[in-house]
């Protein structure tokens, strides 16, 4: 049977994590002003120092927003001190009055965690300064790919795959109570490293005090937008419909006139004469129906998210074909100090989407269990194993469920029992504990697990989440790299 023990102590700990364990607590400088505070897994408030420094005192050559300068909101490229870089938009003076609701607003979309976003991770209210601080998207927007393009036309596969993933960031939105999406537009479409689409979680925030804000040509704004001055969800519904027309015709359509053209089946109109012949006529005229549903007049006769991404995904070509080979980017960047393959676990573990970390650990089960030895008598069977293997079995229920604190509990209960080792039991008891922001007691359950199973991909890649929200980012590079090592061997072998 496996080590097993409920608390690491600190001498357990390799060295090079826990001299850095060590120094957790100077969160403070020596005058114990706020450096930053942590209020989640992911999400930070920052000091207006901090992200002065990270935008070079906001350097105009910082600037990514669309009209530069004169953008009411401007957005500013940002390098961390740790070296990650991200996306900083600086509200103007008169948005966002109340600091107390800018703060609830931006903590709530904080929550928000999926691979279909470009997550936030922070913001900071200081005076009447409010920024919010994104993950950098280092490969433009979809209207840089679309509509000005330097080398080569959106492939129709990438295209199919934007519209998709789109869908897919709208309907998790939705599913999380933010089916408000402000001015959804091409330029609010990014592509990350590795060349996949995102939608910006800028968009999720209110534009303004009461939301009114509708930067997009009127040409383009839902009709009750017109009516009332706000938007629903049916909204967004309705821009998401425009969007399905940009991709069709690599241009940017008015809908009005779309529509005419759809009423007359004049479909080839409205196809990019750059895809001549690279799609079926199917594919193009699902698309059509696709997006006239979605510019219904009446908001009541639109789809929701949920069957737009049922109606998409049949559509979708070359789904092996990565994003960035699509994309023609020359190559992919996974760290920003060097270059590392990882799998989809490790890729969700490296950006902290706790989201896909548990769509892949539900995916999984416990098939990386199998190797482990558990010898039990057969007094010990008849007397004790049922009860263990109940708390495990309320454990997995509640964990499939989302009810994380009640799986730490359960889990809790089948590991005190010691009839019985599981690394799998660790690595779902790791992630609930990150789920419920105690994220020093998902390092100790990580590194259980790797005391278990040594050559486990899974314990190392949960080691970095852990250390990367610690602030330990080297050491989490390392686990990185270790669990990578790990994972390139066993395919090996």
């Amino acid at each position: 049977m496996g080590v097993r023990c409920s608390k690491l102590s600190l001498c357990w700990w390799p060295s090079h994590i826990k001299s850095n364990h060590q120094n957790l607590s100077d969160n403070n400088d020596d005058d114990g002003n706020k450096k930053q505070k942590d209020t989640g897994v992911g999400f930070t408030e920052y000091s207006l120092d901090q992200l002065r420094v990270a935008t070079e005192g906001f350097s105009s050559d910082n600037i990514v927003s669309e009209h530069g300068e004169k953008a009411p909101n401007v957005v500013y490229r940002g390098c961390l001190e740790d070296d990650r870089l991200v996306a900083v938009k600086r509200f103007n003076k008169s948005a966002w009055p109340d600091s107390r609701q800018f703060l609830e607003e931006a903590r709530t979309v904080g929550e928000l965690r999926s691979e279909r976003l470009a997550n936030l991770v922070g913001c900071c209210c200081d005076g009447e300064e409010r920024l919010l601080v994104a993950e950098f998207m280092p490969n433009e927007t979809l209207s840089k790919h679309l509509f000005h393009w330097d080398v080569q036309p959106m492939k129709w596969a990438m295209r199919l795959r934007v519209a998709l993933y789109l869908a897919q960031a709208l309907e998790y939105c939705n599913s999380r109570g933010r089916a408000l999406y402000h001015d959804l537009n091409a330029y609010r479409i990014l592509f990350d490293q590795e060349g996949s689409p995102r939608l910006s979680c800028f968009g999720l925030m209110k534009n303004s005090r009461d939301g009114r804000s509708y930067s997009t040509n009127l040409a383009f704004t839902p009709p009750e937008y017109l009516r009332t001055g706000r938007i629903t969800p049916e909204s967004v519904i309705y821009s998401f419909g425009t969007l399905l027309l940009d991709l069709l015709s690599g241009k940017h359509i008015p809908p009005s006139h779309a529509l005419d053209l759809i009423r007359g089946k004049n479909f080839q109109m409205l196809m990019d004469s750059c895809l001549e012949g690279h799609f079926s006529n199917d594919d193009g005229t699902e698309i059509v129906r696709l997006a006239s549903r979605c510019l219904q007049y009446e908001p009541r006769e639109r789809p929701n998210a949920k069957s737009l991404v049922t109606a998409l995904a049949p559509l979708q070509k070359e789904t092996s074909v990565l994003s960035y080979v699509l994309m023609g980017l020359p190559d992919r960047s996974l760290s920003s100090k060097e270059t590392v393959l990882l799998t989809p676990f490790g890729d969700a573990c490296s950006r902290r989407d706790l989201t896909a970390i548990h769509e892949i650990l539900e995916k999984v089960g416990y098939k990386d269990d199998e190797h482990v030895a558990n010898e039990l008598s057969f007094q010990m069977w008849t007397n004790q194993i049922q009860d263990t293997l109940n708390f495990k079995k309320r454990g997995d229920s509640a964990f499939h469920a989302r009810d994380f604190s009640t799986a730490i509990d359960c889990y809790t209960q089948f590991i005190d029992g010691g009839t019985m080792v599981s690394p799998t039991v660790y690595a779902r008891r790791c992630l609930c504990y990150m789920m419920n922001d105690m994220v020093q007691e998902a390092l100790g359950d990580a590194m259980q697990a790797q005391s278990i199973s040594p050559t486990w991909p899974t314990a190392f890649y949960l080691q970095a989440v852990a250390l990367s929200s610690l602030g330990m980012d080297n050491d989490a590079q390392e686990s990185l790299k270790d669990g990578t090592t790990l994972e390139t061997r066993n395919h090996r072998n």
